[in-house]
């Protein structure tokens, strides 16, 4: 069919390709990053190619150009149904078309000894990434961004908690065992993989990052959107990027309203998502007037954005805990803010909190907490600035985008040896 044939494979030393359902141009934050990776490994002398659709996140009607070239990385932008986001059957659609189109387009690009990376979007991707492997003689990596067909189920899709979802988990772990590496971004996720019984030789911990050196600690009087948005002297309280299914915000609007008198102290939400237009709805009706909503930034401002924030909140259901890492901690931590994960306490984001000293850990439902926690660093820039600063220094520590992207470098040139190995 017209837009399915690629290229015939291309010889010479092995190359890279990533399959991933979105690619640049793109503000998913996921997209970003596998941006960031591809065109560094593109730099550092890798062959790399992307497989990826011709959409965008946040608009199905888009028609990308199919076959571009992008800071040395040979984007190959594949045929699909173009319902988008707003019905689950358009959606389901969707990913079928995009099943086929790439393992049709993996068949064609992928050589021997190549090394093939799908990601987890769309879900279930590694099935044929294994498969299109197996068949093309090529090495197989799946780098998992969450858990799919647990994240589903746990966010009220009741056929993938029952049969259904076991056969589907059944057959993700099939595929994660006959890949020769699975990276996931948290400790709680390799945990959670070895419980399902990958063998822990196949898993590698590989965190995502931010930008360190665009994302730099901004004082207030530098940042110019604290004045382009009129927020004077008030002390910020920020949530910035998606507030999706896998967020919860009643903590924080259980806050907002405890401290609704007092005119010092601001909530600042910077983004969309699922729940962001009845988080605004419910603040308009209630005149809490104390909560400020804002678009997404675009990525050139995302330093300025962050620095808004005195302190910055993020949170994870518990129950989605090992499924799912909030990749928003690396950007906060880089702008040098405190942070506050809304949290199972021994959650991921939770762990690094409290290792680095950065910030506090609130249960999700307690704003009593929540509130005093805000009150108190309100009433103390001394500590803001201190737990800012043990933010800003974990990510030169552990997080730095160039020394991360150096990890994966040396994972993807030895596979045999990176498979047996944990990568910190």
């Amino acid at each position: 069919m017209r837009g399915w044939a690629i290229s015939a494979v291309t010889n010479g030393s092995p190359g890279i390709i990533f399959v991933n359902r979105f690619y640049r141009p793109d503000q998913s934050a996921t997209a970003q990053i596998l941006t960031d990776l591809a065109e560094a490994l593109a730099e550092r002398g890798w062959r790399v190619s992307v497989i990826t659709s011709r959409q965008l996140y946040g608009d199905a009607r888009a028609r990308l150009q199919a076959r571009e070239t992008l800071c040395g990385v040979s984007v190959f932008r594949i045929w699909t149904s173009r319902f988008g986001r707003a019905g689950i059957a358009g959606r389901m659609v969707d990913y079928l078309s995009f099943y086929l189109s790439a393992f049709v387009a993996m068949l064609s690009l992928v050589g021997r000894d190549d090394i093939l990376v799908t990601k987890t979007d769309p879900p279930l991707l590694s099935v044929l990434g294994v498969v299109a492997a197996r068949l093309r003689g090529a090495r197989s990596v799946t780098w998992l961004q969450d858990l799919y067909p647990e994240v589903a189920g746990e966010l009220g899709i009741k056929a993938l908690r029952g049969r259904f979802g076991t056969v589907l988990r059944k057959l993700r772990n099939w595929s994660l065992e006959g890949s020769g590496l699975n990276v996931v971004i948290g400790e709680r996720m390799a945990e959670r993989l070895a419980s399902e019984g990958i063998s822990p030789s196949r898993i590698a911990v590989m965190p995502n990052w931010s930008d360190d050196e665009m994302i730099r600690p901004l004082s207030r009087e530098a940042c110019t959107l604290r004045h382009e948005w009129g927020i004077g002297d008030r002390f910020v309280v920020a949530y910035s990027g998606n507030l999706g299914r896998a967020h919860e915000a009643e903590t924080m609007l259980g806050a907002a309203r405890r401290l609704r008198a007092r005119k010092d102290i601001l909530f600042l939400m910077i983004g969309a998502g699922h729940g962001s237009d009845p988080l605004s709805a419910v603040a308009a009706r209630e005149q809490l007037d104390n909560i400020l909503f804002r678009p997404f930034q675009p990525r050139e401002r995302l330093a300025d954005s962050l620095a808004v924030g005195d302190i910055h909140w993020l949170s994870l259901r518990p129950e989605l805990e090992g499924l799912i890492v909030p990749s928003k901690f690396y950007g906060i931590a880089a702008a040098g803010r405190p942070i506050v994960a809304v949290t199972d306490a021994d959650g991921e984001i939770a762990r690094l909190v409290r290792a680095a000293g950065c910030g506090e850990v609130v249960a999700p439902g307690d704003s009593a907490r929540l509130t005093a926690v805000i009150e108190s660093y309100a009433g103390d820039r001394v500590r803001c600035a201190r737990d800012g600063a043990a933010a800003r220094a974990m990510i030169e520590q552990h997080y730095r985008r160039r020394a991360t992207i150096a990890s994966w470098d040396r994972l993807l040139a030895g596979p045999a040896a990176a498979s047996q190995s944990t990568v910190h």
